[in-house]
């Protein structure tokens, strides 16, 4: 996303430990960022990249750094800020980079807090006010009907931590099936819940279940495709069942 958007400071909530260095000054992450997280015997690498928008000269230098990189990236998250009106930045990146795989693409609307009528967000319960809920939600329509994206567009407000839970849900849902275990043992403990566990639990099984699907389409031998089958409710239940075993 753009350069003040909030993708350090949205990595900072949603993830245990301290993810980037979080800045208020303009262009807080200027070089591509890798951090493995790791814990229990497992890992995920968040890629943090520079913010685009700040000036044209860095926005071609980026816009090739973004080429080479997005095809590694399981998922990509861009951020646009709740307040922010001008998207030609963001529609020229979506339309010449992102859009080629655009299923592994969600979007994100940051500080939803500092949505107008700002100064009506409710800090004690941690929501915005019907009027802020008002123009929330017509701003995620505006950028769902901009941009089109497979997924829903999800708003956010990392500072006082309202909806990222929905984004949680939303993140295990885009995901790969065998990137989402992993994934949910870094999320911070309060995020990190029943439903999000379930959820990641038959993403596991569900990637285990279709490693049989390739391999019986890649056998020759109609025996060994009948000794697969044979098996292969057995390896899935018990791949159900060391789940919890497996990342905790």
């Amino acid at each position: 996303g753009k350069s003040g958007a909030g993708k350090s400071s949205l990595c900072n909530a949603l993830f245990q430990g301290e993810v980037t260095p979080v800045s208020d000054v303009h262009a807080g992450t200027r070089e591509v960022q890798r951090f493995r997280l790791s814990g229990h015997g497992h890992s995920m690498v968040i890629t943090d990249l520079p913010g685009v928008g700040e000036s044209r000269d860095r926005d071609a230098e980026y816009e090739a750094l973004y080429r080479d990189i997005l095809p590694e990236l399981d998922l990509v998250l861009w951020l646009i800020k709740a307040d922010d009106r001008a998207l030609s930045v963001d529609e020229y990146f979506w339309r010449h980079i992102l859009h080629r795989g655009h299923q592994q693409v969600l979007f994100v609307v940051t500080q939803a807090d500092k949505t107008e009528p700002c100064h009506e967000w409710d800090m004690a319960g941690i929501q915005p006010s019907p009027a802020q809920a008002q123009n929330i939600r017509e701003k995620t329509e505006a950028v769902f009907r901009l941009f089109r994206p497979v997924h829903p567009v999800v708003a956010v407000s990392a500072r006082t931590g309202w909806e990222l839970d929905t984004l949680v849900s939303a993140l295990m849902t885009a995901l790969p099936d065998h990137a989402a275990s992993p994934l949910m043992t870094r999320l911070q403990d309060e995020l990190r819940t029943e439903s999000v566990r379930s959820q990641a639990r038959e993403q596991f099984t569900g990637a285990v279940d279709r490693i049989f699907d390739t391999a019986e389409r890649d056998c020759v031998a109609s025996v060994a495709r009948t000794v697969l089958r044979a098996v292969r409710d057995t390896v899935v239940s018990v791949a159900r069942a060391v789940w919890n075993w497996i990342f905790f």
